[in-house]
């Protein structure tokens, strides 16, 4: 193996920043396994390549024994101090063996090491990249369809799987689209990492206001909890830690600029932003906005709430089909019965009939 050859293998472990004693400790690995693939005449052997020279050497190894059993691996006692007085049982004896013609299987063993070793070391530097930034917005375009799912390229350099469910019902996806996209998660495959990007998780709205608002970026504000129903309406419950920072004005923006902006990234989804609050009753109330309640009362068993409204609100309450309610019930992790004036005072005379 001639120097160039070990100075091309040094660069070559620099630039894609793979430790040169691995990939050559990997390349004596190999050889040792082509050495028996050609040759028989040992069962035991190492391989050591010298990489200020270039020169490759192999030698039989043999195990020092008092009753010998197997003659390909194993060496007399007595025999080994003929050799050298000072070995003692269990020491291993070294003797170079290497064939006139090995240095041509050595070289495309070598050359087929490096592809393999350098595929494997970007595979593992991708996944090291990519899996410290899952529930990150990255940017991305699209690539590729592939049946009902969607190939995105991420950063200019990786591919991203976007499933059938991280899509969005009714949002359009064009080849070579850019757009934001959720890492929900990076793992490992046989074909190399696997990068689930989403633009249907509730993480990806999360982030986007985080984009838009600084006081969130910074902690000032906190976003407490996110219910999304994707391409159609979501919700966002905010909390602020200064009592001078109106946590629902900082997220709409002057003139409403910051949610527009988020608005328009999801392609036209309505966003409500509330208030939260440590009062479970108030916090219900300000999730089924913009409907007006008349009284919230919560349940004893502390996973409920009866919602009163007026009679014109409770249409709004509920939402088209239930959307407004189920997306309140979300956000705050109370199941809400929502009645409106009317109904309410009409129960008790019913109860008195039956």
């Amino acid at each position: 193996m001639n120097m160039e050859f070990i100075e091309a293998l040094s660069a070559v472990a620099r630039e894609k920043n793979v430790s040169e004693e691995m990939l050559f400790r990997t390349i004596e690995q190999a050889l040792v396994s082509a050495y028996k693939r050609n040759f028989n005449n040992a069962s035991n052997v190492r391989v050591s390549i010298n990489i200020e020279t270039g020169e490759i050497s192999v030698y039989a190894r043999k195990t020092v024994v008092e009753d010998l059993k197997d003659l390909k691996s194993e060496e007399l006692l007595e025999n080994a101090k003929k050799i050298n007085p000072n070995y003692l049982v269990g020491d291993v004896i070294e003797t170079e063996i290497t064939p006139r013609d090995f240095g041509r299987i050595a070289a495309q063993t070598a050359k087929q090491v490096v592809v393999q070793r350098l595929r494997e070391a970007e595979r593992g530097f991708v996944y090291d990249q990519y899996v410290e930034r899952e529930g990150e917005i990255l940017g991305g375009m699209i690539q590729r369809f592939e049946h009902k799912n969607i190939i995105v390229e991420l950063d200019n350099q990786v591919e991203a799987l976007l499933p059938t469910g991280e899509q969005v019902v009714g949002e359009d996806y064009a080849l070579g689209q850019r757009m934001n996209f959720f890492v929900v998660e990076v793992k490992k495959s046989p074909k190399g990492p696997q990068i689930i990007a989403s633009r249907s998780h509730p993480g990806l709205l999360r982030r986007l206001f985080e984009l838009e608002v600084p006081e969130l970026y910074d902690g000032t504000i906190e976003m407490k909890s996110v219910a999304r129903e994707a391409g159609q309406r979501s919700k966002v419950a905010v909390y602020s830690k200064d009592p001078n920072v109106d946590p629902v004005g900082a997220c709409v923006g002057p003139k409403g600029a910051r949610v527009q902006a988020v608005v328009n990234e999801l392609k036209g989804e309505k966003i409500d932003i509330v208030h939260f609050s440590q009062n479970p009753a108030e916090y219900v109330a300000n999730a089924l906005s913009p409907a007006k309640t008349i009284s919230v009362s919560m349940n004893e068993d502390g996973k409920s709430a009866r919602v009163v409204v007026p009679d014109y609100q409770l249409s709004l309450a509920i939402g088209k089909e239930g959307q407004n309610a189920r997306l309140a019930a979300k956000l705050t992790n109370y199941k809400i019965d929502i009645k409106s004036e009317s109904q309410v005072h009409v129960e008790p005379s019913a109860n008195t009939e039956n």
